[in-house]
């Protein structure tokens, strides 16, 4: 379904008491929440954890079938929307990058590989793999549903275990690496790419708000990602143009103005020399 307005859903569309997570069981989720079977933006992380199901989840374009036992990641500000039976089973956990600040650092979540841009999306489970993580779900959700002393807390450290356990998943040769201060900067960097791109489209600008020179900044994302400061901006807005393509039926002007493009012209050259088509082809190429 196209609209000319993505929603962007906060917690509270769970409960409107909720701040910083959630926890539930799939069965019935989309006759509870009918919202999430359409388009729109989460401002807060997502876990699916399917055992038994049928549907499709769809994140910005990219479609995973339901069929097999597997665990689906949903990063803030991706277009999602899901399709799934209402006898599924399995469960889901909706958390904010705060509910981690709230005791660790507030950039605690840097460190697991499954949430880097270029993460993969999802991947299966194993029988061994669903055991293992079973018990830890289990408590997680009985202190979610008891709220005991300091439940939160406890939360907190199931979840950061948890996390642990889908990173040992995600990369099950231990090729993991620990975060050093030069990938930090690059996940501040492109952190404020997500918040600025409409309105700063310059490196020089986030190398101004990182307090580095341009150089350095161009350094660095080569080092770390093989990309430009410039490629890793024109990246971003590339991607967000292709949301509102797929996603709603604002005109290709509407599109250019939205995401900072006074000129609707050069905007379709310069998605045309990103993507090697057009917005209007790259709209008819992927429309539902």
């Amino acid at each position: 379904m196209q609209t000319g307005i993505l929603p962007v859903c906060n917690l509270d569309i769970f409960d409107e008491k909720l701040k910083h997570l959630w926890i539930d069981n799939l069965w019935n989720l989309l006759e509870r929440f009918p919202s999430l079977e359409y388009p729109h933006k989460n401002n807060f992380y997502t876990l699916l954890i399917i055992n038994e199901a049928q549907g499709e989840i769809e994140i910005d374009n990219e479609k995973i079938n339901l069929i097999d036992a597997k665990i689906i990641i949903i990063k803030p500000r991706c277009i999602n929307s899901i399709e799934i039976n209402n006898n599924a089973s399995g469960k889901i956990i909706c958390f904010s990058e705060d509910f981690f600040s709230l005791r660790y650092n507030n950039n605690i979540l840097n460190q697991f590989s499954l949430f880097d841009r270029e993460a993969k999306k999802s991947f299966r489970l194993t029988e061994n793999k669903r055991q293992k993580i079973d018990l830890l779900l289990e408590l997680m959700q009985e202190e979610y549903l008891q709220q005991r002393n300091d439940a939160n807390k406890v939360i907190r450290s199931y979840l950061n275990i948890f996390l642990f356990e889908l990173e040992r998943f995600f990369k099950p040769l231990g090729v993991s690496k620990h975060k050093n201060l030069k990938q930090d900067k690059i996940q501040l960097f492109e952190k404020l790419i997500e918040n600025h791109f409409v309105t700063k489209k310059l490196p020089s600008c986030y190398a101004d708000m990182l307090n580095v020179s341009t150089n350095y900044l161009n350094k660095l994302c080569k080092e770390e990602t093989g990309q430009t400061a410039g490629d890793l901006i024109r990246k971003q807005i590339v991607i967000e143009a292709q949301r509102l393509l797929h996603y709603t039926n604002l005109s290709i002007n509407e599109i250019a103005q939205t995401i900072g493009f006074e000129n609707t012209s050069y905007f379709v050259t310069f998605f045309k020399k990103q993507t090697l088509v057009t917005p209007e082809q790259f709209r008819k190429d992927n429309s539902h």
